[in-house]
């Protein structure tokens, strides 16, 4: 499963860094479908037919490009969600947007124990900065 999802990755990477134009028939969704159908084997062609180096530094690429994208895609939703989190348990939302304990989360923990309302408007500090 793991392999053919990085082989995808490669796929849409050769793909998009290839110079040549791909266009789409506009006319049926089964042109369109048979296009990228070709268009995708004949990269897996291209690909299969690189050296052991180049197809490992290929997937290299490709795994790192898709790490960079995961991280941009999802940062306005865990945003809200943690901006949300940090009104109910301003604590945690500090340690998940830290990934870690250290001074920051303690600090909120604190002022969360000392009064609720500054622990949320640290936690909203931290979390939106």
């Amino acid at each position: 499963m793991r392999k053919k999802i990085i082989i995808t990755f490669v796929i849409t990477l050769i793909i998009f860094n290839s110079s040549r134009a791909i266009t789409f028939s506009s006319e049926t969704t089964t042109d369109s479908t048979q296009n990228v159908s070709i268009v995708a084997q004949n990269a897996l062609k291209e690909f299969h037919s690189l050296s052991r180096a180049d197809r490992k530094s290929r997937i290299k690429e490709a795994k790192k490009y898709w790490r960079e994208n995961k991280k941009n895609s999802d940062t306005d939703t865990n945003t809200l969600l943690l901006a949300i989190l940090a009104i109910l348990l301003p604590p945690l939302a500090v340690y998940l947007h830290e990934n870690e304990l250290n001074g920051k989360f303690w600090l909120s923990l604190i002022l969360t124990l000392i009064f609720w309302l500054p622990g949320i408007i640290y936690a909203l500090f931290v979390v939106l900065s």
